[in-house]
C-alpha cells in the first residue's frame, strides 16, 4: 500500500508535505480533504489502528474551528460528537495527514516527516 497523503491543495503546510515526499521520491496518493472528506468509520479506524487522540485530528487553527467556537465546547463534547462533527466538514481536520500500513503523522513537523524517510 502506498502512502496517501490527505491534505487541501493551496494550505501552505500541504504544500510542504508534498514537496518532501516528492524531493524524496516517495510515490503517494492525494486525497483532496474538502472534496472528500474523511468518515466518521475512518477516524474510527485510524484512532484504533495508530493509536492517537481524536482531538490530534482538529484543526485548531483553523477558521472554520474558530468560529463555531470549537475551543470551548470541544471539551464538553462526547467521542461520537466529535467524530460526527470531524467528518462533517474537511476543513475541521488537522492536515496535512499521512497515512501508511504502519504509522500515521499528522501536522506537518518535519522532524516526524524525517523519521517516516529513514525508516521506509
Amino acid at each position: 500500500m502506498k502512502p496517501l497523503l490527505i491534505g487541501y491543495k493551496k494550505c501552505s503546510t500541504c504544500q510542504k508535505a508534498e514537496e518532501y515526499l516528492k524531493r524524496h521520491h516517495i510515490d503517494y496518493s492525494f486525497r483532496k480533504i474538502k472534496e472528500e472528506r474523511v468518515t466518521e468509520e475512518e477516524l474510527k479506524a485510524w484512532k484504533e489502528k495508530y493509536n492517537i487522540e481524536i482531538d490530534r485530528l482538529f484543526n485548531t487553527s483553523g477558521m472554520l474551528y474558530r468560529s463555531l467556537n470549537l475551543k470551548e465546547k470541544r471539551p464538553g463534547m462526547s467521542e461520537e460528537e466529535k467524530y460526527r462533527l470531524l467528518a462533517s466538514d474537511g476543513m475541521l481536520v488537522k492536515r496535512p495527514l499521512l497515512i501508511t500500513e504502519k504509522q500515521m503523522l499528522i501536522g506537518w513537523k518535519e522532524k516526524e516527516w524525517e523519521e517516516y524517510v529513514t525508516k521506509n
